[in-house]
C-alpha cells in the first residue's frame, strides 16, 4: 500500500467525474436556457482539449527508457517519430480508412488505459485487482462509449465536414447499428457491474453514456480526451517519473502532477507549429483546418505512443501473484 500513490490516482478520479458532471449541468442550463452551442465553438472547445492532453503522451521515452544507453534512447526515438511519420502519411492520404483506424485503435487504447488504471489505483491501496473477465468488461464500453456516441449523433456528420468533408458518412450509414450497438454492451456491463457489486466501474460507465449522450459531440469527446483519459493517465505516470513520485508520497498530488507534465509541454509547442506549417505547404490536404492538421498528428503519435503504454498495460491487467 502505497498512500500517497493512491491519493494521487482518487484525485485524478474525482477530477476527471466532476469536470464530466459539470460539463452535463452546464450544456443541460444552456439547452433549457435555449443555447445552442455552434459548431465553431466547438471546434475551438476540441482544439483546446486537444491541448490539454497532447502532454500526457509526450513523455514515453522517459517512462520506457529511463536509464538506458545514448544509443538505445536515439534509436528509440528515430524508431518513435519514424513510425509518427508513416502513420501520419497514412492518414493523411486515405483519410476516411485512416480515420475508421484510428476510432477502432483509440477505443482498444483508452478502454484499456482505464482498466489499467483501475488495476494500477487498487494496487496502490492495497486492494485485490479485478479479474481479467472484469477487466475486459469494463474496457470494451469504457473505451467505445466516448467515441462511438459522439461520432454517431446526427450533428457529428457537419461538424466532421468543418474538420475535413471526406470524413462524411465515415460509418457507410451503419451510425445507428453502431450506436445501439455500443448502448447495448454499455448497458450490460452496467447490469453486470451492479449485480457484482462492483459499483466503482459502473459508475464510470454511467457518467460516460450521459457526456456522450447528452452533450454535443465535439464537446463530449473534448472533455473525455482533455479532462478524462488525459488526467487518469497523467496519473500513471507518476509512479513512473521520480520527481512526480517523491511528490505524491509526501501527499503533494499538485507537484506530483506538474512534474509528470511539464515534461510533455513541448509537445504542445511543436504540434501547434508542425499543424501551421501543414496548413501552409500541404494546403490540399489540411487547408483551412488547423484541427484536422493538428488531429492528424496527434493521431500519428498515437499509434507509437499506443505500442509503447501497451506494454505497462498489459502488466497492469495480470492478476497479481
Amino acid at each position: 500500500m502505497n498512500q500517497g500513490l493512491a491519493l494521487a490516482y482518487l484525485r485524478c478520479q474525482q477530477f476527471s467525474r466532476m469536470v464530466t458532471v459539470a460539463s452535463i449541468l452546464l450544456i443541460s442550463v444552456l439547452k433549457f436556457a435555449g443555447v445552442d452551442l455552434s459548431i465553431s465553438v466547438q471546434l475551438i472547445i476540441a482544439l483546446l482539449a486537444l491541448g490539454i492532453g497532447i502532454p500526457h503522451g509526450a513523455i514515453d521515452h522517459l517512462i520506457t527508457l529511463p536509464s538506458s544507453s545514448p544509443k538505445k534512447f536515439y534509436s528509440f526515438v528515430a524508431g518513435y517519430v519514424l513510425l509518427a511519420i508513416v502513420a501520419a502519411a497514412g492518414i493523411a492520404s486515405w483519410e476516411r480508412i485512416g480515420f475508421v483506424a484510428v476510432v477502432i485503435m483509440s477505443a482498444l487504447h483508452f478502454g484499456f488505459g482505464d482498466a489499467s488504471f483501475k488495476n494500477e489505483s487498487r494496487d496502490f491501496e492495497g486492494a485485490a485487482r479485478h479479474t481479467l473477465i472484469t477487466e475486459i468488461i469494463y474496457a470494451i464500453p469504457a473505451g467505445a462509449i466516448p467515441l462511438l456516441l459522439p461520432l454517431t449523433q446526427n450533428q457529428t456528420n457537419s461538424a466532421l465536414i468543418r474538420i475535413n468533408p471526406a470524413l462524411k458518412d465515415w460509418t457507410a450509414g451503419n451510425d445507428h447499428l453502431l450506436r445501439q450497438l455500443a448502448l447495448v454492451v454499455a448497458l450490460l456491463a452496467i447490469t453486470f457491474f451492479l449485480v457484482t457489486k462492483t459499483f466503482d466501474l459502473a459508475i464510470d460507465l454511467i457518467l460516460l453514456i450521459a457526456l456522450s449522450w447528452l452533450t454535443p459531440p465535439l464537446v463530449a469527446f473534448a472533455v473525455y480526451f482533455g479532462c478524462w483519459h488525459a488526467v487518469r493517465h497523467t496519473a500513471r505516470l507518476i509512479p513512473k517519473l521520480s520527481k512526480a513520485r517523491a511528490s505524491a508520497e509526501r501527499g503533494d498530488v499538485g507537484r506530483a502532477l506538474w512534474a509528470a507534465i511539464y515534461p510533455g509541454l513541448y509537445a504542445l509547442v511543436g504540434t501547434l507549429g508542425i499543424a501551421a506549417l501543414l496548413m501552409l505547404f500541404g494546403p490540399a490536404h489540411f487547408a483551412p483546418s488547423l484541427l484536422w492538421a493538428s488531429l492528424v498528428i496527434v493521431w500519428a503519435l498515437t499509434v507509437p505512443h499506443m505500442l509503447t503504454t501497451a506494454r505497462f498495460d498489459l502488466f497492469a491487467l495480470k492478476p497479481r501473484s
